[in-house]
């Protein structure tokens, strides 16, 4: 028996709210992420409205290109408590519809309907109530897609957004998946878009019927998994984890960089936000990742993982600032992060023995 899978997708959230809590921004480009500064900003856009879509301006670019693109857009900073307020709520009506549910960001849940709608037919239905109660209670809309798997689902949920639905039933997955550009697959990014290209595969269909063994020679056990989605076969639960992923914080200069001095004092900063998040969680970690952004926005990260679970905030301080090290005095540095990950419940007892034991 195929199961029913929902992926709801709130569009534009963080855009969206802003024009909820101020009706006057309706229709406008709404940029949400931080102070443009007259186009010398150094931060990057969170969310945007789609008429600001229009102009060029999406999620993750600089903030300074998203003002050159359009400089009569309502720039916003973002106010998470205000973000995740609505969140919640959204996140309340979607239970209500199910006890398979799984909330995997502030604006996204997978939803497992098979025990509610015998049919795709009464999915839709279900669908549909859903988008209507969100609608009537927070005026903000969604996009909805319909699956026999997580994977397809939240492929289908981006394919006719603004406030659209998308069914895909378990005969036609294969289908629907063939034509669409491998990128359209949660966990192939750039850098896998641009090798899969080189070995001539550009759409799913192509990666479905790729030889196994050479796509894991080259991409290892991931090679297999994303031909298996690319195929439709994904057997992942519709769960909901109440343990939280990682913990990260990042800093941007409002002038890039190479002074080791200021690039040091920054990491300890960090290092304080991120384990003061952490203890406030009531997590231990055991892998300290960084995160180094140069001037001309190449990015590199690289990542220790202890042998231990630690709370100690000196063994953040020295893995960041060894791992950081390595890319000082080559390049102006425009942004440093520090990420925990590899968490755990702690009991509240620091391990405070050498990292490098």
């Amino acid at each position: 028996m195929y199961r029913i899978i929902l992926h709801v997708d709130m569009d534009s959230f963080f855009a969206s709210v802003e024009q909820c809590k101020n009706p006057d921004l309706r229709g406008l480009a709404v940029v949400v992420g931080s102070d443009p500064k007259q186009g010398k900003g150094r931060g990057v856009v969170s969310t945007c409205s789609y008429k600001a879509r229009s102009f060029g301006i999406h999620s993750g670019m600089p903030i300074s290109r998203a003002y050159r693109l359009c400089q009569d857009a309502v720039f916003l900073p973002v106010n998470m408590p205000l973000y995740q307020e609505v969140s919640c709520r959204i996140m309340k009506i979607l239970r209500s519809f199910t006890d398979k549910f799984q909330q995997v960001s502030v604006d996204e849940a997978f939803l497992d309907i098979s025990d509610r709608a015998q049919d795709y037919k009464e999915a839709v239905q279900l669908a549909g109530q859903i988008k209507s109660m969100i609608r009537g209670r927070e005026e903000l809309t969604c996009s909805i897609g319909i699956a026999p798997v997580k994977s397809v689902a939240k492929i289908a949920s981006d394919l006719n957004k603004p406030d659209g639905m998308t069914v895909v039933e378990p005969d036609n997955v294969v289908k629907f998946l063939k034509p669409l550009n491998v990128r359209k697959l949660s966990g192939i990014g750039k850098k896998h878009e641009e090798i899969l290209t080189g070995m001539g595969i550009d759409t799913l269909g192509q990666l479905a019927c790729f030889d196994k063994d050479k796509l894991i020679e080259i991409f290892g056990k991931w090679g297999s998994k994303m031909q298996r989605l690319a195929l439709g076969l994904d057997d992942s639960e519709v769960k909901e984890s109440l343990e939280i992923g990682s913990v990260s914080r990042e800093h941007t200069f409002d002038k890039d960089t190479d002074d080791p001095v200021v690039l040091i004092k920054t990491l300890d900063m960090i290092s304080e936000k991120v384990h003061k998040s952490l203890v406030h969680k009531g997590y231990s970690f055991s892998t300290v990742s960084v995160k180094v952004r140069f001037e001309d926005f190449t990015t590199f990260t690289r990542a220790k993982t202890l042998s231990f679970s630690s709370q100690d905030q000196d063994i953040i301080k020295r893995v960041s600032n060894e791992l950081s090290s390595k890319f000082f005095n080559k390049r102006k540095i425009r942004l440093l992060g520090i990420k925990l990950s590899n968490l755990k419940k702690s009991k509240m007892i620091q391990t405070t023995f050498d990292y490098f034991l």
